[in-house]
Order: structure tokens, then sequence, then C-alpha cells
């Protein structure tokens, strides 16, 4: 019986191409985790770049005025953005109550009650056009819907927009963390008699609290620095307003606005709400991570 071919190879040609083989994929190896450091460094000195700009010019804009006085006339010495601050402070809560009960609720649907039927699908693709659309495309359909038939601006079509970003988020989140949980704990629920509504409540959801309060700060933090559909709904205001019927005052707006002037007071506040609205998003995002490594 002839031997196979791999026998009568001479074995110091066999440990020559191993050498070259393995040589070959180190080279490969050394340039992948170059490039992939190159493109690290890169975007972290763009990132480094920003912030230093943002505590640089953003904390010599604060003070006591900042919090306390609304936002100044046009080149006036003084002023400050507790209009801009108590308005986006509104808007976004009351999107946080809007939009969270809404999202978890259809969250819950899609992991336990739809999974695979149409209706599921077809909120599920919807979700997914949702979360990948320009979030000025969300501001001019609520601008169509709301604003021109109102025929005026207002807090609470800037409320309608910033819900309508934050739903999508809710929803991925509330039904991934739902799906986390073991089918054992479902199914020693239904052994017991438990009635779905009910393990669902006591047990799912319980399991799960932790990532889905996760994503609800995350999807408060998305909508917080939110420009582009303030815009086209609830605008701005000069004065201090508690009236959602009527355009309000918001940060992101409002440092749009005094950063395209040429009035250096102006850019100065600009740049102080850009160092708050940072501070705020950067609070949540530890906050979010912070309870969801405890559960």
């Amino acid at each position: 019986m002839s031997r196979p071919a791999a026998f009568n190879q001479d074995p110091d040609r066999v440990q020559a191409t191993r050498r070259k083989l393995q040589s070959r994929r180190r080279g490969t190896n050394a340039i992948a985790l170059t490039l992939s450091l190159a493109a690290m460094a890169f975007g972290l000195l763009w990132l480094v770049w920003i912030l230093y700009t943002t505590l640089k010019l953003g904390i010599g804009g604060l003070s006591v005025d900042l919090f306390t006085q609304s936002t100044p006339p046009p080149n006036t010495d003084g002023g400050g953005l507790a209009n801009a601050i108590v308005g986006s402070l509104m808007l976004v809560v009351l999107a946080t109550f809007v939009g969270t009960p809404l999202g978890i609720l259809a969250g819950v649907y899609l992991a336990e009650y739809g999974q695979k039927r149409w209706l599921a699908n077809i909120t599920r693709f919807i979700n997914d056009i949702l979360l990948s659309a320009p979030s000025i495309v969300v501001g001019l359909f609520v601008y169509a819907l709301v604003v021109s038939k109102m025929g005026r601006f207002s807090g609470w079509a800037g409320v309608i927009a910033l819900a309508l970003l934050q739903i999508p988020i809710v929803i991925r989140t509330t039904e991934n963390m739902l799906k986390l949980v073991p089918n054992a704990l479902r199914e020693a629920a239904f052994a017991l008699g438990t009635p779905k509504w009910k393990m669902v409540m006591s047990i799912t959801l319980k399991a799960s609290i932790g990532g889905i309060v996760t994503g609800v700060l995350l999807a408060v933090a998305r909508i917080a620095g939110e420009t582009a559909p303030l815009l086209f709904t609830a605008l701005s205001n000069q004065f201090f307003s508690w009236n959602l019927d009527q355009p309000v005052a918001n940060l992101p707006v409002t440092i749009y606005k005094f950063a395209m002037s040429p009035f250096p007071q102006w850019q100065s506040l600009a740049w102080a709400g850009v160092f708050l609205i940072t501070l705020g998003v950067l609070g949540l995002n530890i906050l979010a991570r912070a309870i969801f490594s405890k559960k």
C-alpha cells in the first residue's frame, strides 16, 4: 500500500512552509492592529479636541446669572439661560412621560405577545425606520401634522417631536431586554397557573427593569440635545413662559441662535449652554451604565 503524499514530504520543507504562513499571519495581524489603533486615535483626537474646546470656552461663561436670568437682548452684557434651561427641562420631561409608557408597552407586545405575527413584523420594520430616520425628518413631520394645522409653533409640538424620537429607542431596548429573560422562568410561572399578564408584570419586566431603565436614560440623553426637530415645532422664546401652547425657549435652539450671531455676549452664553448639555448627557450616560452594571 502506498503512503499518503503528506508522509512523503520533506519535514524541513513542511516546517519552512508553516513558519512562512505564521509569519504572514503575524504580519497581517500587525497591519490590522496598527490600522485599528490609528483609527481609534484619529477618533479620540477629535473627541478630546471637542471636549477641550467645550470646557475651555464653556466654563468661562458659567455664572449665577446663567441660571437666574433670561436670555438678554442682542449686544447686551449680562443675562443668562434660565428660560431656555427650564423650557428644555419641560420639553424633555413631558416627552419622556409620553414616550416611555408607549415604548415599553410596544416592546412588551413585540417580545411577549406579537413575536412572529404580521403586526409585530410591521411594527419592527417601522421602528427600524424611525431609529435610522434623521431627526429633522421627524421635525418636518410634526410641523406638517401639528404646527401647520394649529397655525403657530408651540411647546406641545416640540413634546410630540421629541417623544417620536424617544419611542423607537425604548421599544428596541425593552424588546431586547425581555428576550434576555430565560424561558424557564416563563414556563415555571405558567406551570403554577399564573396568567400571562401577571407573569409579564411580576417576572419578565421585573427581571429586565435595569436594562429598560438604561434604555430610557439613553433615550433622554439623545433627545436632550436635539435641535432640528425643535426648530420646526417649539421654535424659541426670548422670555420666560410656561405656556406650552406658544413657542417655548429651549437650550438647543438658543445655542444655535446665539452661536450663529455676531455678538460676543451671545456666543459666550452659547458655549456655556453647550457645556451644560454636554455635562447633562455625560451624567445620564454614566447613570445608565451604573444602573445596568448593578443589575
